[in-house]
């Protein structure tokens, strides 16, 4: 809610600084921290990425952080208590980092499955896409530290992410794409990142959506702070209501900013609103006021900040509402804190089929066969700006191997290698050629070669090496045994006058030119130069890697390995089939790589990487009850899906992964999750795949009818419906009750009864849409308006109270610049998933005809 004395002692503030000092406000002063200004008693804050985990204000391995299930495995707990407590966890990380501002939630949308950050996005649907941010915002919030809403607004593929213009139509932006970040206002959330690209011709950055609705109709009190690099002028971005500039300092602001108020091109009103609302942030995070201001500071709230989300749904009866206490999750409680994440890997874990496969039965174990590369390299988190170096993990193979413990023999196969390029080197592999340690020397080198420091690092990939005057070459040595013969193949990163030596030998010499402009590509994954060279096992060898600092070329620098493949892929196979028959029970873990899955690029296909879906059809083929595990971050195609014993997904679960599926697998914790997202077959039965633009322009041709909505308009059945996931018992649907008429301007209750009919106390998600039969609007077929979790002992009947808001009956009028509700007959639908809702009642709206929203209030529903 507006802080009237609040906004007075600002404006107070604000009158002291000169049109200079004020502009030197609105842009970075360094990479991840703003500027201070002790005239006012405003400290610099710090930002960092944020959506599975707080990484800092540097890239350093040595620097750790707790890392989270990725967001798509947030969006399939469907457990707003579960996300508010994770993003409690962030702000507990935040604090102990220094860290003020959390850049995260990501809530853009699962557009098409081939977006390339599809993992760090929640869901297909912006209804279940805003009630999951709301909950990380208001645990981030609660905590004293900042949250951001990004990337605003339609910014759901990667294909030339800096310039595309997506073209969408006004109703599909109102009621699909804006409609996430809206609910993310009304939660309170204090920063919203414009996004790189452009939205019907206007670059986000200097776009009118930053005044309306953003800032005019929904009341957002916070600061629009860029994409990093993304603000690429000075006028436009400073009149549409953009207010920090990132990263800094140098920008298009700062001294040009400061010519244009003169020149009467930015009216000077427009800096004091940008100025008030940093100061307003800071005094939220603790960073204004000290000695200065009365009560308490850094207490963060403002908009909406006590507000709830809209349309939660609660349990009736004995069995209560689902979930659990809140933990704290502080860092003065590690134990805590992976208990948390243990719990949400858990819970996002979804279970696609199951014919009586899971859970595996300890008791009769004597021997598990645990197949797949992914079952020693679980991908914890999707690659790109939002990485962080995890505290610790466990492999699903070793937190197998400790859940049986000893009585149980666990043999693992890799099967065929996956042909991944080149990976960082890491402790395992390297030793540091100075000291002996595992791990790497790195050394900054002047002109000359003279040494101006060294230090000894944990990984080859050394992204912001430090600086120091004089500073002229990055150099990472190493020193590696092989262990086995074989073509090894190495590879140095990064842009300029780079070489790689082995020994006496040059495996890489050149100069490479920086192409791009992405910031992803330049700081976090620049590309990769290789060279080959036949080594023999147990004879050691140093290798170099160098590269000469140039301006505007960045710094990352990387050295990584690539060991000969360990067997050809008809053996490799032939061996994960012995381990197969000769087991009791059988685990095949899958998934994608960094290459097929990860910010920076859209994926080219569904398909896994590699000869993983010949491996999984060979294992079926000869053990039709092994449990297939799914290891990636959005859809893949499973060719063999309808064959497997078991289907389960992990999503990227964070570093507790691997202990997590040990509880899924073993029955001790049931799988939570129900999917975010519908997947396909085959890519081809998708019906909305397009991600690169045309001559620039990425058309949203599908209005309304994305994931769930476009397979229903489509009239084709994916393989697993939005929503679905099985647990470890069985539901009936028995009845629903809902009032048959409706004014359309309060909150209607659907109760919903539900009975566990299996062996074993449950949790369902118990999921009520809405659709209106011959409506006078393009509507979807239905849409998703409110969900309730239950739990059930044996036999015990519930019921879920679901609240529908009154924007469940909503649609946006491009004409009337507004919300209108249309009177008639609809339907509300209750079941397990988009595509299997046996309940069913009608309900009819009364009232004029297009009533506009004027009572309604701003719904996440």
């Amino acid at each position: 809610m507006p802080d009237p004395e609040l906004d007075a002692r600002l404006d107070l503030l604000l009158g002291t600084l000169s049109l200079d000092r004020k502009v030197a406000l609105l842009s970075g002063a360094s990479t991840w921290s703003t500027a201070d200004e002790p005239a006012v008693g405003l400290r610099a804050f710090t930002l960092s990425d944020g959506p599975v985990g707080v990484r800092g204000d540097s890239w350093d391995e040595r620097s750790t952080s707790l890392l989270l299930p990725c967001p798509t495995a947030v969006g399939a707990m469907w457990n707003d208590d579960l996300a508010g407590r994770l993003g409690r966890l962030l702000a507990s990380e935040a604090r102990r980092k220094g860290v003020h501002v959390v850049l995260a939630p990501n809530l853009n949308l699962h557009r098409s499955p081939l977006g390339g950050r599809h993992f760090e996005c929640f869901a297909e649907d912006p209804w279940l896409t805003g009630r999951t941010g709301a909950a990380v915002i208001r645990g981030v919030q609660s905590g004293g530290v900042a949250a951001t809403a990004k990337h605003y607004v339609a910014n759901d593929s990667e294909s030339e992410r800096l310039t595309v213009d997506v073209h969408v139509g006004e109703r599909a932006l109102h009621e699909v794409y804006l409609a996430p970040f809206e609910a993310a206002v009304e939660a309170g959330v204090q920063l919203v990142m414009a996004a790189y690209n452009k939205v019907n011709g206007a670059t986000m950055t200097a776009h009118p959506l930053l005044g309306d609705p953003l800032k005019s109709v929904w009341g957002f009190d916070g600061v629009v702070v860029s994409d990093w690099g993304a603000l690429r002028s000075t006028v436009g971005p400073a009149v549409a209501g953009h207010d920090l500039a990132m990263p800094g300092p140098d920008g298009p602001w700062g001294a040009a900013l400061v010519r244009a108020v003169k020149e009467g091109l930015v009216p000077e009103s427009a800096i004091d609103d940008k100025v008030r609302r940093v100061l307003r942030l800071g005094y939220r995070v603790g960073a204004l006021g000290v000695g200065s201001w009365d009560g308490d500071v850094g207490v963060v709230g403002g908009s909406g900040g006590a507000a709830t989300a809209t349309g939660m749904g609660a349990a009736e009866g004995s069995a209560g509402a689902a979930g659990t206490a809140p933990v704290e999750c502080g860092e003065a409680e590690p134990g805590g804190a992976r208990a948390t994440l243990r719990q949400a890997a858990a819970a996002g874990m979804v279970l696609l089929r199951n014919s009586g496969v899971l859970p595996l039965s300890s008791g009769a174990l004597r021997t598990l066969a645990v197949i797949g590369a992914h079952a020693v390299d679980l991908r914890t988190q999707g690659g790109g700006s939002a990485e962080v170096f995890p505290t610790a993990t466990v492999s699903p193979l070793d937190a197998l191997r400790a859940a049986l413990g000893p009585g149980v023999r666990v043999v693992h196969a890799p099967g065929p290698a996956l042909g991944s390029p080149p990976a960082p080197l890491t402790p395992a592999r390297a030793r540091d050629p100075r000291s002996g340690e595992p791990g790497v020397l790195v050394r900054l080198l002047d002109a000359s070669g003279r040494e101006l420091y060294a230090e000894h690092r944990l990984s080859g990939r050394i992204l912001e090496p430090r600086l120091v005057p004089g500073g002229h070459t990055v150099e990472i040595a190493a020193r590696l045994t092989p262990d086995r013969d074989g073509e090894w193949t190495f590879g140095v990163a990064g842009f300029g006058r780079m070489s790689l030596r082995l020994d006496e030998r040059t495996l890489v010499e050149g100069e490479f030119t920086r192409d791009t402009d992405d910031p992803a590509v330049v700081h976090v994954h620049p590309p990769r130069h290789d060279g080959t060279i036949t080594l023999g096992a147990g004879r050691a060898v140093t290798v170099v890697a160098r590269r000469a600092l140039a301006p505007d070329t960045g710094r990352a620098t990387v050295l990584s390995v690539s060991p000969p493949a360990p067997a050809d892929p008809a053996t490799a196979t032939e061996e994960a089939l012995a381990a197969a028959r000769g087991a009791d029970a059988v685990v095949v873990v899958v998934g994608t790589t960094e290459q097929s899955e990860s910010e920076g690029h859209d994926r080219e296909s569904l398909r896994l990487p590699g000869h993983q879906d010949t491996l999984v059809q060979a294992v079926l083929a000869e053990r039709p009850d092994a449990v297939v595990v799914v290891n990636a971050g959005g859809p893949v195609e499973m060719p063999w899906h309808e064959d497997a014993g078991a289907l389960l997904l992990t999503w990227f679960p964070g570093q507790e992964g691997g202990p997590a599926l040990a509880d899924v697998l073993l029955g001790r914790t049931e799988p939570g999750g129900r999917s975010p997202t519908t997947w396909a077959a085959t890519l081809a039965d998708a019906p909305v795949r397009t991600v690169r633009p045309t001559r620039g322009v990425l058309a949203y041709d599908e209005g309304l009818h994305i994931g769930y909505r476009a397979w229903l308009r489509s009239r084709t059945r994916p393989a697993y419906w939005f929503g679905h996931g099985l647990g470890y018992t069985s539901w009936s649907y028995e009845t629903i009750d809902v009032a048959g008429q409706i004014t359309g301007d309060q909150p209607v209750a659907v109760r919903v009864r539900v009975r566990n009919i299996g062996r074993r106390t449950g949790r369902e998600v118990v999921q009520v849409y809405a659709a209106r039969p011959d409506s006078a609007v393009d509507r979807p077929a239905r849409w998703l308006a409110g969900y309730a979790e239950v739990t059930a002992a044996p036999g015990e009947a519930v019921t879920a109270v679901v609240p529908l808001a009154p924007r469940t009956w909503q649609h946006w009028s491009p004409a009337e610049r507004t919300r209108l509700t249309e009177p008639g007959t609809f339907e509300v639908r209750a079941g397990r998933s988009a595509g299997d809702l046996p309940l069913v009642r009608r309900v009819t709206l009364v009232g004029h005809p297009f009533l506009p929203e004027a009572t309604t209030g701003r719904g996440t529903g």
